[in-house]
C-alpha cells in the first residue's frame, strides 16, 4: 500500500496536471486504430477541399489508417466547423480550418456555433495563398499607382466585387481602402464565378481573390492583375503590393488542421508528427505550389499566435465596416 504522505503528494501532482501531463503516452497508446475523419466545411471541388485532398493521402500514410474527407458545407464554412468543434475529442474527427472560418467568422456571423479559441486546438498549418488585385481590361490603370491615382481623380467611380459580404475578398478590399486612402463601392456576389463574370463585362472594375480562381482568366487577357500579396506560381512578373509601394498590406488565406479543444495532448502531438511527415513530401509540396498554395508548416503555438493576430485584424476590419454575412 502506498504510504499516506506519498499518496497525498501523487494526488496533488495529478490535480496540478504534472503527473499526467502532455507527455503521458498512456492516454492513447494505440492511437490511431481506426479511420480519422477531416471535416472540410466547404463543398467538394472547392479550393479548401482540393488542398486537403492533396494532403489526405500523405497524412494517411503517416498515420497508418484511412483518412476520410467529410464535406459539410453551409454558412461560409461555419456549419461544418461548428460540427467538428463539437465532435468527440478523441482525435478521430478533425477540422479543416481557414482564415475565414477561424479568424473573421466571429465578427461577420452574429450567432457563430463555436468559439475559434475555446472550442478548437491547433494541430498545424498546411499552406497559404495570397490575394491578387485584378481589374477589368477596359480600366486605364496599368499598375497599382495608376489605380490609386484613378480612384482619387474619380471619387466613387470604382466598384469592387467580392465573393460575399464578410468574405476575405470583401475585407481585403476594405483593408486596401484603409491603407491607400481611396474610396471604392463594395458589390457583394454569391461566389467567385458571378463576380468574375461582371468584372470581365466591366460591370465592376476591381476584385480581390486568390490565384487559383483567377489564373485562367488573367492568362486569357480577360482581366488584368495589378499586384499580389506574395509571389505565386503563374503570376510571374506581377509585383507584390509592397513592391508597388503599399506598406502593411499582405492579405492571405491560410489552411490549417485543428481538433476539438479537449483532445488529449499526446493525440495532438501524434497528429502533429504525422502532418510534419506529410508536408515534407516533395511531391505534395510541388502539387500545392502548382495549385497556387505556398506550403507553410509551423508549430501549434505559432499557428495559435497567427490565429489571434488575424482575429484582431480581420475581425476589427469587419466590425469597422459593419460587415455581416448574407
Amino acid at each position: 500500500m502506498t504510504p499516506k504522505p506519498l499518496r497525498r503528494a501523487l494526488l496533488g501532482l495529478a490535480a496540478a496536471g504534472l503527473l499526467y501531463g502532455p507527455a503521458a503516452s498512456w492516454a492513447a497508446p494505440d492511437y490511431p486504430n481506426k479511420p480519422v475523419t477531416i471535416i472540410v466545411p466547404f463543398p467538394a471541388g472547392g479550393g479548401t477541399d482540393v488542398i486537403f485532398r492533396s494532403v489526405q493521402q500523405r497524412l494517411q500514410a503517416a498515420l497508418g489508417v484511412s483518412v476520410i474527407i467529410d464535406n459539410r458545407s453551409g454558412a461560409g464554412g461555419t456549419v461544418g466547423t461548428g460540427f467538428g468543434a463539437k465532435a468527440n475529442p478523441d482525435g478521430y474527427t478533425l477540422v479543416a480550418a481557414t482564415t475565414s472560418t477561424i479568424a473573421s467568422a466571429d465578427a461577420v456571423y452574429p450567432k457563430l456555433p463555436y468559439d475559434p479559441i475555446k472550442d478548437l486546438v491547433p494541430v498545424g498549418t498546411i499552406g497559404t495563398t495570397p490575394f491578387v488585385l485584378v481589374v477589368t481590361p477596359s480600366l486605364e490603370a496599368r499598375d497599382v499607382k495608376g489605380f490609386i491615382d484613378y480612384a482619387k481623380a474619380h471619387p466613387q467611380a470604382l466598384n469592387y466585387g467580392s465573393i460575399g459580404n464578410g468574405s476575405l475578398s470583401h475585407l481585403a478590399g476594405e483593408l486596401f481602402k484603409q491603407r491607400t486612402g481611396i474610396e471604392m463601392t463594395h458589390v457583394p456576389y454569391r461566389g467567385a464565378a458571378p463576380a468574375q463574370a461582371d468584372l470581365m463585362a466591366g460591370q465592376i472594375q476591381a476584385l480581390f481573390d486568390n490565384p487559383p480562381a483567377l489564373l485562367a482568366q488573367v492568362r486569357g487577357g480577360r482581366m488584368r492583375a495589378l499586384a499580389i500579396s506574395e509571389p505565386s506560381a503563374g503570376f510571374d512578373g506581377v509585383p507584390t503590393f509592397e513592391q508597388a509601394g503599399i506598406k502593411d498590406f499582405k492579405p492571405q488565406l491560410w489552411y490549417g488542421l485543428m481538433a476539438p479543444a479537449a483532445t488529449p495532448q499526446p493525440v495532438v502531438q501524434r497528429l502533429r508528427a504525422a502532418l510534419d511527415t506529410a508536408l515534407r513530401d516533395p511531391a505534395l509540396r510541388a502539387d500545392m505550389l502548382a495549385k497556387g498554395v505556398t506550403p507553410w508548416n509551423v508549430q501549434p503555438d505559432v499557428f495559435l499566435a497567427q490565429i489571434r493576430g488575424d482575429i484582431k485584424l480581420w475581425g476589427g476590419i469587419a466590425r469597422s465596416v459593419k460587415a455581416r454575412a448574407d
